[in-house]
Order: C-alpha cells, then sequence, then structure tokens
C-alpha cells in the first residue's frame, strides 16, 4: 500500500518542479514569443499600408495624366 502514495507523492513533487521551472524559462519564452509576434505584425501591417497607399497614388497619377 505505500508504494502507490509514494507514487503519488512522487508525481506531485514532479509536477511542483515543473511548475516552478515553467515559471521561471517557458513563461518568458511565450511572452518573447508573443512579443515577436506582435512586431512582425506590425511590420506587415505597415508594409500593407504603404503598398495600399502606393496604388492609390500610382491610379490618381495615371488618371491625372491622361
Amino acid at each position: 500500500m505505500s508504494k502507490p502514495i509514494l507514487q503519488l507523492a512522487a508525481l506531485g513533487l514532479l509536477g511542483f518542479s515543473l511548475w516552478k521551472l515553467g515559471s521561471f524559462f517557458f513563461i518568458p519564452m511565450l511572452f518573447l514569443a508573443l512579443k515577436m509576434a506582435f512586431v512582425v505584425g506590425i511590420v506587415m501591417f505597415a508594409v500593407w499600408l504603404f503598398k495600399r497607399n502606393d496604388r492609390k497614388g500610382a491610379s490618381d497619377s495615371e488618371t491625372g495624366s491622361s
């Protein structure tokens, strides 16, 4: 009967230690990934915005010159 209790205690200790490691390593890595995704999203939005404005400027100049 003591073997299942010891296994449960070992599993609890392992889970607790993984939780503590996660708070020190995995959560900051998650925030880093979110920050990188945010920056990439802003850059993609800026490129889309500049391309959209470039097309508007090209179509205005084409219609104005003819």
